[in-house]
Protein backbone atom coordinates (compact mmCIF):
# COMPACT_ATOMS: atom_id res chain seq x y z
CA UNK A 1 0.00 0.00 0.00
CA UNK A 2 2.95 2.32 0.71
CA UNK A 3 4.08 2.00 -2.90
CA UNK A 4 0.72 3.13 -4.26
CA UNK A 5 0.61 6.75 -5.34
CA UNK A 6 -1.21 9.20 -3.13
CA UNK A 7 -3.82 10.06 -5.77
CA UNK A 8 -4.74 6.37 -6.17
CA UNK A 9 -4.95 5.88 -2.40
CA UNK A 10 -7.25 8.88 -2.05
CA UNK A 11 -9.48 7.76 -4.93
CA UNK A 12 -9.63 4.21 -3.56
CA UNK A 13 -10.48 5.48 -0.07
CA UNK A 14 -13.23 7.74 -1.37
CA UNK A 15 -14.60 4.94 -3.56
CA UNK A 16 -14.77 2.55 -0.59
CA UNK A 17 -16.41 5.25 1.53
CA UNK A 18 -18.95 6.00 -1.18
CA UNK A 19 -19.73 2.30 -1.68
CA UNK A 20 -20.17 1.85 2.07
CA UNK A 21 -22.57 4.80 2.26
CA UNK A 22 -24.63 3.47 -0.66
CA UNK A 23 -24.76 -0.02 0.86
CA UNK A 24 -25.88 1.24 4.26
CA UNK A 25 -28.43 3.52 2.58
CA UNK A 26 -29.85 0.61 0.59
CA UNK A 27 -30.06 -1.64 3.67
CA UNK A 28 -31.89 1.03 5.65
CA UNK A 29 -34.15 2.34 2.91
CA UNK A 30 -35.49 -0.99 1.62
CA UNK A 31 -37.50 -2.00 4.75
CA UNK A 32 -38.36 1.63 5.49
CA UNK A 33 -39.81 1.96 2.01
CA UNK A 34 -41.96 -1.16 2.55
CA UNK A 35 -43.39 0.14 5.83
CA UNK A 36 -44.07 3.53 4.29
CA UNK A 37 -45.94 2.00 1.36
CA UNK A 38 -48.06 -0.14 3.69
CA UNK A 39 -48.98 2.90 5.81
CA UNK A 40 -49.89 4.89 2.73
CA UNK A 41 -51.93 1.98 1.40
CA UNK A 42 -53.85 1.69 4.67
CA UNK A 43 -54.64 5.41 4.55
CA UNK A 44 -55.78 5.05 0.96
CA UNK A 45 -57.99 2.09 1.84
CA UNK A 46 -59.60 3.94 4.74
CA UNK A 47 -60.22 7.01 2.61
CA UNK A 48 -61.81 5.10 -0.24
CA UNK A 49 -63.79 2.93 2.17
CA UNK A 50 -65.25 5.96 3.94
CA UNK A 51 -66.18 7.65 0.67
CA UNK A 52 -67.74 4.43 -0.67
CA UNK A 53 -69.84 3.97 2.46
CA UNK A 54 -71.19 7.50 2.12
CA UNK A 55 -72.44 6.60 -1.35
CA UNK A 56 -73.59 3.14 -0.41
CA UNK A 57 -76.02 3.83 2.49
CA UNK A 58 -79.57 3.92 0.90
CA UNK A 59 -82.65 5.57 2.39
CA UNK A 60 -84.82 2.78 0.93
CA UNK A 61 -84.62 -0.98 1.37
CA UNK A 62 -81.32 -2.53 0.47
CA UNK A 63 -80.48 -2.59 -3.14
CA UNK A 64 -77.32 -3.21 -5.10
CA UNK A 65 -75.05 -0.27 -5.19
CA UNK A 66 -73.19 0.67 -8.30
CA UNK A 67 -69.48 1.02 -8.19
CA UNK A 68 -68.47 4.46 -7.11
CA UNK A 69 -66.69 6.72 -9.45
CA UNK A 70 -62.99 6.34 -9.23
CA UNK A 71 -61.44 8.86 -6.87
CA UNK A 72 -58.51 10.96 -7.92
CA UNK A 73 -55.62 10.76 -5.46
CA UNK A 74 -52.85 12.51 -7.32
CA UNK A 75 -50.67 12.77 -4.27
CA UNK A 76 -50.86 9.04 -3.51
CA UNK A 77 -47.90 6.83 -4.24
CA UNK A 78 -50.23 3.97 -5.10
CA UNK A 79 -53.10 5.87 -6.71
CA UNK A 80 -53.57 3.23 -9.42
CA UNK A 81 -53.39 0.18 -7.17
CA UNK A 82 -56.47 -2.09 -7.12
CA UNK A 83 -58.20 -2.36 -3.71
CA UNK A 84 -60.52 -5.31 -3.03
CA UNK A 85 -63.67 -4.11 -1.20
CA UNK A 86 -66.78 -5.66 0.35
CA UNK A 87 -69.62 -3.66 1.95
CA UNK A 88 -72.22 -5.64 3.85
CA UNK A 89 -75.04 -5.18 6.28
CA UNK A 90 -75.30 -6.92 9.68
CA UNK A 91 -77.28 -9.75 8.15
CA UNK A 92 -74.35 -10.44 5.78
CA UNK A 93 -76.24 -8.87 2.91
CA UNK A 94 -73.64 -7.71 0.39
CA UNK A 95 -74.27 -4.11 -0.50
CA UNK A 96 -71.22 -3.64 -2.71
CA UNK A 97 -68.35 -5.88 -3.78
CA UNK A 98 -65.75 -5.90 -6.56
CA UNK A 99 -64.93 -9.52 -5.77
CA UNK A 100 -66.50 -12.79 -6.87
CA UNK A 101 -69.39 -13.85 -4.52
CA UNK A 102 -67.43 -16.73 -2.95
CA UNK A 103 -64.44 -14.55 -2.20
CA UNK A 104 -66.68 -11.80 -0.90
CA UNK A 105 -68.19 -14.20 1.66
CA UNK A 106 -64.67 -15.15 2.79
CA UNK A 107 -63.92 -11.47 3.44
CA UNK A 108 -67.14 -11.18 5.44
CA UNK A 109 -66.06 -14.14 7.57
CA UNK A 110 -62.62 -12.54 7.88
CA UNK A 111 -64.08 -9.34 9.30
CA UNK A 112 -65.63 -11.32 12.15
CA UNK A 113 -62.23 -12.55 13.36
CA UNK A 114 -61.13 -10.57 16.39
CA UNK A 115 -57.40 -11.01 15.87
CA UNK A 116 -55.28 -10.37 12.86
CA UNK A 117 -51.50 -10.45 12.77
CA UNK A 118 -50.87 -6.69 12.57
CA UNK A 119 -53.68 -6.25 10.09
CA UNK A 120 -52.23 -8.91 7.77
CA UNK A 121 -54.27 -11.88 6.61
CA UNK A 122 -52.71 -14.91 4.98
CA UNK A 123 -54.72 -16.08 2.00
CA UNK A 124 -54.37 -19.16 -0.10
CA UNK A 125 -51.89 -17.67 -2.55
CA UNK A 126 -50.85 -14.41 -0.97
CA UNK A 127 -50.87 -12.19 2.09
CA UNK A 128 -53.27 -9.26 2.31
CA UNK A 129 -53.35 -5.92 4.07
CA UNK A 130 -56.79 -5.78 5.69
CA UNK A 131 -58.70 -2.71 6.91
CA UNK A 132 -62.22 -2.88 8.39
CA UNK A 133 -64.54 0.14 8.76
CA UNK A 134 -67.95 -0.02 10.43
CA UNK A 135 -70.74 2.58 10.73
CA UNK A 136 -72.19 0.86 13.80
CA UNK A 137 -73.08 3.42 16.42
CA UNK A 138 -72.76 6.34 14.01
CA UNK A 139 -75.71 8.77 14.21
CA UNK A 140 -74.98 10.08 10.75
CA UNK A 141 -75.66 6.77 9.11
CA UNK A 142 -79.20 5.46 8.62
CA UNK A 143 -77.97 1.90 8.48
CA UNK A 144 -75.11 -0.10 10.00
CA UNK A 145 -72.63 -1.08 7.29
CA UNK A 146 -69.25 -2.76 7.52
CA UNK A 147 -66.55 -2.32 4.87
CA UNK A 148 -63.73 -4.78 4.46
CA UNK A 149 -60.84 -3.74 2.22
CA UNK A 150 -57.75 -5.66 1.28
CA UNK A 151 -54.72 -5.27 -0.92
CA UNK A 152 -52.29 -8.08 -1.83
CA UNK A 153 -48.87 -7.58 -0.25
CA UNK A 154 -47.30 -8.91 -3.43
CA UNK A 155 -48.43 -5.74 -5.19
CA UNK A 156 -46.87 -3.60 -2.41
CA UNK A 157 -43.63 -5.56 -2.70
CA UNK A 158 -43.67 -5.15 -6.46
CA UNK A 159 -44.09 -1.39 -6.05
CA UNK A 160 -41.42 -1.41 -3.32
CA UNK A 161 -38.95 -3.13 -5.61
CA UNK A 162 -39.74 -0.77 -8.49
CA UNK A 163 -39.26 2.34 -6.35
CA UNK A 164 -36.15 0.88 -4.73
CA UNK A 165 -34.55 0.17 -8.09
CA UNK A 166 -35.31 3.69 -9.29
CA UNK A 167 -33.86 5.11 -6.10
CA UNK A 168 -30.74 2.97 -6.42
CA UNK A 169 -30.27 4.11 -10.01
CA UNK A 170 -30.48 7.73 -8.84
CA UNK A 171 -28.04 7.06 -5.99
CA UNK A 172 -25.70 5.15 -8.30
CA UNK A 173 -25.64 7.95 -10.87
CA UNK A 174 -25.11 10.48 -8.08
CA UNK A 175 -22.35 8.34 -6.60
CA UNK A 176 -20.58 8.01 -9.95
CA UNK A 177 -20.85 11.77 -10.47
CA UNK A 178 -19.50 12.44 -6.97
CA UNK A 179 -16.63 10.00 -7.55
CA UNK A 180 -15.68 11.64 -10.84
CA UNK A 181 -15.79 15.09 -9.26
CA UNK A 182 -13.71 13.89 -6.32
CA UNK A 183 -11.19 12.36 -8.74
CA UNK A 184 -10.90 15.69 -10.55
CA UNK A 185 -10.54 17.66 -7.31
CA UNK A 186 -8.06 15.14 -5.89
CA UNK A 187 -5.97 15.36 -9.05
CA UNK A 188 -5.87 19.14 -8.80
CA UNK A 189 -4.74 18.86 -5.18
CA UNK A 190 -2.32 15.97 -5.50
CA UNK A 191 -0.60 16.99 -8.75
CA UNK A 192 1.03 20.08 -7.19
CA UNK A 193 2.08 17.92 -4.22
CA UNK A 194 3.67 15.40 -6.56
CA UNK A 195 5.48 18.20 -8.41
CA UNK A 196 6.55 19.68 -5.08
CA UNK A 197 7.92 16.28 -4.05
CA UNK A 198 10.02 16.19 -7.23
CA UNK A 199 11.41 19.66 -6.46
CA UNK A 200 12.23 18.60 -2.89
CA UNK A 201 14.15 15.62 -4.26
CA UNK A 202 16.26 18.11 -6.20
CA UNK A 203 16.93 19.94 -2.94
CA UNK A 204 17.81 16.62 -1.29
CA UNK A 205 20.41 15.91 -3.97
CA UNK A 206 21.69 19.53 -3.80
CA UNK A 207 20.57 20.44 -7.31
CA UNK A 208 19.35 23.81 -6.06
CA UNK A 209 19.65 25.61 -9.39
CA UNK A 210 17.24 23.14 -11.02
CA UNK A 211 14.41 23.79 -8.55
CA UNK A 212 11.38 25.41 -10.20
CA UNK A 213 8.42 27.17 -8.65
CA UNK A 214 5.34 24.90 -8.55
CA UNK A 215 2.23 26.79 -9.61
CA UNK A 216 -0.56 26.25 -7.11
CA UNK A 217 -2.88 28.17 -4.81
CA UNK A 218 -3.66 28.20 -1.12
CA UNK A 219 -1.40 26.60 1.47
CA UNK A 220 0.25 24.33 -1.13
CA UNK A 221 1.22 27.41 -3.15
CA UNK A 222 2.72 29.03 -0.06
CA UNK A 223 4.75 25.89 0.71
CA UNK A 224 5.90 25.68 -2.93
CA UNK A 225 7.00 29.32 -2.81
CA UNK A 226 8.90 28.69 0.44
CA UNK A 227 10.65 25.66 -1.07
CA UNK A 228 11.62 27.71 -4.13
CA UNK A 229 12.99 30.50 -1.95
CA UNK A 230 14.81 27.98 0.24
CA UNK A 231 16.45 26.46 -2.83
CA UNK A 232 17.60 29.93 -3.88
CA UNK A 233 19.11 30.60 -0.46
CA UNK A 234 20.81 27.20 -0.39
CA UNK A 235 22.15 27.72 -3.91
CA UNK A 236 23.58 31.06 -2.88
CA UNK A 237 25.03 29.53 0.29
CA UNK A 238 26.58 26.65 -1.64
CA UNK A 239 28.09 29.04 -4.14
CA UNK A 240 29.41 31.20 -1.30
CA UNK A 241 30.92 28.17 0.43
CA UNK A 242 32.74 27.12 -2.73
CA UNK A 243 34.01 30.64 -3.22
CA UNK A 244 34.98 30.77 0.45
CA UNK A 245 37.17 27.67 0.23
CA UNK A 246 38.73 28.94 -2.96
CA UNK A 247 39.50 32.26 -1.31
CA UNK A 248 40.81 30.60 1.85
CA UNK A 249 43.10 28.42 -0.22
CA UNK A 250 44.39 31.46 -2.08
CA UNK A 251 44.81 33.63 1.03
CA UNK A 252 46.67 30.91 2.92
CA UNK A 253 48.71 29.67 -0.02
CA UNK A 254 50.28 33.05 -0.78
CA UNK A 255 51.96 33.64 2.62
CA UNK A 256 52.82 29.95 3.00
CA UNK A 257 54.52 29.99 -0.41
CA UNK A 258 56.41 33.09 0.59
CA UNK A 259 57.49 31.55 3.92
CA UNK A 260 58.57 28.36 2.17
CA UNK A 261 60.61 30.27 -0.39
CA UNK A 262 62.47 32.37 2.16
CA UNK A 263 63.04 29.34 4.42
CA UNK A 264 64.48 27.24 1.62
CA UNK A 265 66.66 30.20 0.53
CA UNK A 266 68.11 30.54 4.00
CA UNK A 267 68.59 26.77 4.28
CA UNK A 268 70.37 26.55 0.93
CA UNK A 269 72.58 29.58 1.70
CA UNK A 270 70.96 31.76 -0.96
CA UNK A 271 70.21 34.45 1.65
CA UNK A 272 73.11 35.37 3.88
CA UNK A 273 73.94 38.31 6.08
CA UNK A 274 71.59 41.26 5.58
CA UNK A 275 69.57 39.39 2.96
CA UNK A 276 68.96 36.56 5.42
CA UNK A 277 67.83 39.07 8.05
CA UNK A 278 65.38 40.60 5.57
CA UNK A 279 64.13 37.12 4.69
CA UNK A 280 63.54 36.35 8.37
CA UNK A 281 61.62 39.62 8.78
CA UNK A 282 59.49 38.70 5.76
CA UNK A 283 58.80 35.30 7.30
CA UNK A 284 57.71 36.95 10.57
CA UNK A 285 55.43 39.39 8.72
CA UNK A 286 53.84 36.57 6.73
CA UNK A 287 53.31 34.59 9.94
CA UNK A 288 51.62 37.62 11.52
CA UNK A 289 49.42 37.94 8.46
CA UNK A 290 48.55 34.25 8.59
CA UNK A 291 47.70 34.52 12.27
CA UNK A 292 45.47 37.53 11.58
CA UNK A 293 43.61 35.69 8.81
CA UNK A 294 43.07 32.60 10.95
CA UNK A 295 41.99 34.70 13.94
CA UNK A 296 39.49 36.66 11.89
CA UNK A 297 38.15 33.46 10.31
CA UNK A 298 37.60 31.95 13.75
CA UNK A 299 35.95 35.18 14.95
CA UNK A 300 33.66 35.32 11.93
CA UNK A 301 32.64 31.70 12.44
CA UNK A 302 31.75 32.38 16.05
CA UNK A 303 29.83 35.55 15.20
CA UNK A 304 27.71 33.74 12.62
CA UNK A 305 26.94 30.57 14.54
CA UNK A 306 27.59 30.60 18.27
CA UNK A 307 24.97 31.69 20.77
CA UNK A 308 25.64 33.45 24.06
CA UNK A 309 28.67 35.45 22.91
CA UNK A 310 26.68 38.70 22.51
CA UNK A 311 25.97 40.70 25.66
CA UNK A 312 23.27 43.20 24.81
CA UNK A 313 23.01 46.43 26.80
CA UNK A 314 22.19 50.11 26.51
CA UNK A 315 24.61 51.82 24.08
CA UNK A 316 24.88 55.58 23.49
CA UNK A 317 25.38 56.08 19.75
CA UNK A 318 27.28 59.42 19.87
CA UNK A 319 29.60 58.12 22.58
CA UNK A 320 30.25 54.96 20.56
CA UNK A 321 31.21 57.00 17.48
CA UNK A 322 33.53 59.20 19.56
CA UNK A 323 35.27 56.13 20.93
CA UNK A 324 35.61 54.74 17.39
CA UNK A 325 37.34 57.91 16.21
CA UNK A 326 39.58 57.82 19.27
CA UNK A 327 40.66 54.24 18.60
CA UNK A 328 41.31 54.88 14.91
CA UNK A 329 42.83 58.35 15.42
CA UNK A 330 46.51 57.31 14.89
CA UNK A 331 45.63 56.03 11.42
CA UNK A 332 43.58 59.18 10.68
CA UNK A 333 46.47 61.44 11.74
CA UNK A 334 48.96 59.38 9.72
CA UNK A 335 46.81 59.81 6.60
CA UNK A 336 46.22 63.50 7.32
CA UNK A 337 42.43 63.11 7.20
CA UNK A 338 39.70 65.21 8.77
CA UNK A 339 36.71 63.84 10.68
CA UNK A 340 33.33 65.57 10.63
CA UNK A 341 30.42 64.74 12.94
CA UNK A 342 26.82 65.77 12.23
CA UNK A 343 23.31 64.68 12.98
CA UNK A 344 21.09 64.46 16.04
CA UNK A 345 22.02 66.73 18.96
CA UNK A 346 20.14 64.66 21.54
CA UNK A 347 21.71 61.46 22.71
CA UNK A 348 20.48 58.34 20.87
CA UNK A 349 20.46 54.89 22.41
CA UNK A 350 20.25 51.42 20.92
CA UNK A 351 20.27 47.92 22.40
CA UNK A 352 23.45 46.14 21.29
CA UNK A 353 26.75 44.58 22.31
CA UNK A 354 28.93 47.64 22.76
CA UNK A 355 32.38 46.06 22.32
CA UNK A 356 31.46 44.04 19.24
CA UNK A 357 29.62 46.95 17.61
CA UNK A 358 32.71 49.09 18.30
CA UNK A 359 34.79 46.47 16.47
CA UNK A 360 32.38 46.62 13.51
CA UNK A 361 32.67 50.43 13.34
CA UNK A 362 36.47 50.28 13.60
CA UNK A 363 36.57 47.86 10.64
CA UNK A 364 34.38 50.16 8.56
CA UNK A 365 36.30 53.34 9.43
CA UNK A 366 39.64 51.59 8.86
CA UNK A 367 38.37 50.64 5.43
CA UNK A 368 37.36 54.27 4.81
CA UNK A 369 40.82 55.59 5.76
CA UNK A 370 42.39 53.53 2.97
CA UNK A 371 40.38 55.24 0.27
CA UNK A 372 39.48 58.71 1.64
CA UNK A 373 41.30 61.71 0.14
CA UNK A 374 40.62 64.40 2.76
CA UNK A 375 37.53 63.72 4.89
CA UNK A 376 35.62 61.00 6.70
CA UNK A 377 32.08 62.01 7.69
CA UNK A 378 29.89 60.58 10.47
CA UNK A 379 26.17 61.35 10.58
CA UNK A 380 23.39 60.07 12.84
CA UNK A 381 19.65 60.39 12.28
CA UNK A 382 16.51 59.05 13.91
CA UNK A 383 12.95 58.71 12.61
CA UNK A 384 9.91 56.49 13.04
CA UNK A 385 11.68 53.64 11.23
CA UNK A 386 14.80 53.57 13.38
CA UNK A 387 18.29 55.00 13.85
CA UNK A 388 20.79 55.36 11.00
CA UNK A 389 24.55 55.70 11.39
CA UNK A 390 26.28 56.88 8.21
CA UNK A 391 30.03 56.67 7.54
CA UNK A 392 31.18 58.28 4.31
CA UNK A 393 34.51 59.06 2.62
CA UNK A 394 35.46 61.24 -0.32
CA UNK A 395 37.47 58.62 -2.18
CA UNK A 396 36.88 57.00 -5.56
CA UNK A 397 33.98 54.86 -4.35
CA UNK A 398 33.33 51.15 -4.79
CA UNK A 399 33.48 49.47 -8.18
CA UNK A 400 30.16 48.28 -9.55
CA UNK A 401 31.24 44.65 -9.83
CA UNK A 402 32.51 44.63 -6.24
CA UNK A 403 29.55 46.40 -4.62
CA UNK A 404 27.09 43.43 -4.54
CA UNK A 405 29.76 41.17 -2.98
CA UNK A 406 31.26 43.69 -0.60
CA UNK A 407 30.21 42.02 2.68
CA UNK A 408 31.16 38.47 1.69
CA UNK A 409 34.26 36.71 2.96
CA UNK A 410 37.62 37.40 1.30
CA UNK A 411 36.15 40.07 -0.96
CA UNK A 412 38.48 43.06 -0.99
CA UNK A 413 39.42 46.03 -3.09
CA UNK A 414 42.81 46.93 -4.48
CA UNK A 415 44.11 48.14 -1.09
CA UNK A 416 42.33 45.57 1.02
CA UNK A 417 44.00 43.34 3.59
CA UNK A 418 42.38 40.03 4.54
CA UNK A 419 38.95 40.63 2.99
CA UNK A 420 37.27 39.62 6.26
CA UNK A 421 36.80 42.97 8.01
CA UNK A 422 33.53 43.99 6.36
CA UNK A 423 32.18 40.43 6.62
CA UNK A 424 32.84 40.58 10.38
CA UNK A 425 31.11 43.98 10.56
CA UNK A 426 28.07 42.61 8.76
CA UNK A 427 27.84 39.61 11.11
CA UNK A 428 28.08 41.85 14.20
CA UNK A 429 25.49 44.37 13.01
CA UNK A 430 23.02 41.65 12.04
CA UNK A 431 23.46 39.83 15.37
CA UNK A 432 22.65 43.19 17.03
CA UNK A 433 19.34 43.16 15.06
CA UNK A 434 20.57 45.80 12.63
CA UNK A 435 21.28 46.02 8.91
CA UNK A 436 24.33 47.25 7.03
CA UNK A 437 24.51 48.45 3.44
CA UNK A 438 26.91 50.29 1.17
CA UNK A 439 26.54 52.47 -1.89
CA UNK A 440 28.36 55.14 -3.86
CA UNK A 441 27.52 58.80 -3.31
CA UNK A 442 26.56 61.00 -6.27
CA UNK A 443 29.37 63.45 -5.42
CA UNK A 444 31.86 60.59 -5.11
CA UNK A 445 33.07 58.33 -2.36
CA UNK A 446 31.58 55.37 -0.54
CA UNK A 447 28.76 55.53 1.99
CA UNK A 448 28.15 52.85 4.64
CA UNK A 449 24.80 52.89 6.47
CA UNK A 450 24.10 51.01 9.69
CA UNK A 451 20.36 50.89 10.31
CA UNK A 452 18.85 49.81 13.63
CA UNK A 453 15.05 49.40 13.63
CA UNK A 454 12.81 50.96 16.22
CA UNK A 455 12.62 47.69 18.16
CA UNK A 456 16.33 48.09 19.06
CA UNK A 457 15.83 51.54 20.62
CA UNK A 458 16.63 52.02 24.26
CA UNK A 459 14.31 54.87 25.25
CA UNK A 460 16.02 57.65 27.20
CA UNK A 461 14.45 58.11 30.61
CA UNK A 462 14.26 61.21 32.74
CA UNK A 463 16.83 59.90 35.24
CA UNK A 464 19.44 59.27 32.54
CA UNK A 465 20.64 62.82 32.95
Amino acid sequence: MNNVKLIHRLNLSFGILLLSVLTITAVLIYPLLFNTLIDRQRQEMQTQGSMLMNFAVPSTPAMPVQSPKPMEQKDSVIEDRQIDMVLFAPNEQVIYSNLPPAKAMKWIELSKQSKLDKGIWRGENDKYIVETISTKGSMSMAKDITAVMATPISEIKSLQLSLFLRLMIILFVGGITAFLLSTLITKRLVTPLANLRDELKKVETRRFSEVRLVASGGEIGEVAKSVYQLAGVLEKYQRTQKQFFQNVSHELKTPLTSIQGFTEGIKDGVFTGVAAEKALNAIVNECVRLKKIVTEMILLGKLESEEGIFHMDKVAVQDLLAQTVERINPLIVKKGLQVRMSGEEKELYIYADREKLLQALINIVSNATRYAKDTIRFQTSANDNGIDIEIADDGEGISDDLLPLLFQRFVKGKNGETGLGLAISRAIVERCNGQISARNQPEGGALFVLHFPKSTFWPQRSNDG
